[in-house]
């Protein structure tokens, strides 16, 4: 039975952590990335440490350099395109080169006469009312983009320093991560074999979540792009960056962009364009998560797509931009938590 110095040195521990943690609070993105590009790239380091078995820093910088070729410059790049073709999209919009309401009125002019009538009679559609519409609701948020733009100019210091935060960490995360693994498993209050199943599942949630979830979202929305692209579409590469954000949302995921888009083909006229792009979706795209999920995932966690799909919500909700990777994190621990709990029981029941 515990002393009551031992509770109150618990309560103290218990305190100072949730201080530190709310010190460290405003870098838990940074922290956050730093941990997770560790752990993807820790065979990278490996490999440079058998090449530089002394070396140790070496092998780590070499590692952080990898990551900013490979991961930081394309991703910079990408934003900075999208950041373009946004602006451009929203002009034209603003513009009237591109009318909203134009495939609609086709659609209606294409009906029967008996057609047009019971879709107006039930919708009670007016052509003229809807265009205002919705380009009042696209110029709008244009302008709000536009907003977010300024912004996003002066949080730019703020950012570059999360950046060089998450670099810094995850030089050290790399060149200390054996020995960090340890104290962390000696320090967790449970039994070895329940904390190396809890830290090997959450190491595999990380990479089946990096490559099951976000490396399958970003080779569904390069496919979304590159047919945008070769039709000659408006935007492809903003086309793209939706269709992969989608793709993070399991059943639809990027159907609800190129699906309507070669609708808005088909009806306003270009039906070789709207055929080849549905065609290119459904065959392609769409089966691409089917055949590349198993192959990129392995042997990692397997969740089911509707815990996926409320991970992924509930992540973006709760922790904004980053929850779309600690949702699937968070869901993937609470199935391995479960899991050690029923295989516990499971055992009690059977030493009986």
């Amino acid at each position: 039975m515990r002393t009551s110095e031992d509770r109150s040195f618990l309560v103290w521990l218990g305190v100072i952590t949730l201080a530190f943690g709310w010190l460290l609070w405003p870098f838990s993105g940074a922290l956050l990335w730093a941990t997770l590009l560790a752990i993807i790239f820790a065979p990278v380091y490996r490999r440079f440490l058998e090449g530089l078995p002394e070396w140790r820093n070496l092998a780590a910088l070499s590692t952080v350099i990898v990551v900013v070729v490979l991961v930081l410059i394309p991703v910079g790049i990408v934003i900075a395109s999208l950041v373009d073709q946004g602006g451009e999209l929203y002009q034209r919009v603003q513009d009237g080169e591109i009318n909203l309401a134009h495939p609609l009125q086709q659609l209606k002019a294409a009906l029967p006469g008996w057609a047009a009538s019971i879709s107006d009679r039930l919708a009670g559609i007016d052509f003229s009312a809807l265009k205002e519409r919705l380009s009042g609701l696209v110029v709008p948020a244009g302008q709000q983009l536009a907003g977010h733009a300024i912004n996003i100019g002066q949080l730019t210091l703020e950012f570059v320093a999360s950046l060089l935060v998450m670099l810094y960490l995850l030089f050290f995360f790399l060149r200390d991560g054996e020995e960090l693994n340890l104290r962390i498993r000696g320090a967790l209050p449970l039994r070895a074999g329940q904390t190396a199943e809890i830290l090997d599942a959450f190491i595999l949630a990380v990479r089946g979540t990096i490559k099951g979830i976000i490396l399958v979202a970003l080779i569904q929305g390069a496919l979304g792009g590159l047919i945008f692209w070769l039709l000659g579409l408006t935007a492809p590469l903003l086309a793209g960056a939706i269709m992969a954000l989608l793709s993070l949302l399991p059943v639809l995921g990027s159907a609800l962009v190129w699906v309507p888009a070669g609708l808005y083909l088909l009806v306003s006229g270009a039906v070789t364009k709207g055929i080849i792009l549905l065609a290119f979706g459904t065959f392609v795209i769409g089966l691409a998560d089917n055949f590349l999920r198993p192959v990129l995932v392995g042997q990692s966690i397997r969740m089911p797509s509707y815990v996926v799909l409320l991970a992924t919500l509930g992540g973006l909700a709760t922790f904004g931009a980053n929850g779309f990777v600690i949702g699937p994190l968070v869901a993937a621990m609470f199935l391995t938590a479960w899991s050690i709990y029923g295989g516990s029981k499971e055992r009690l029941k059977f030493r009986e």
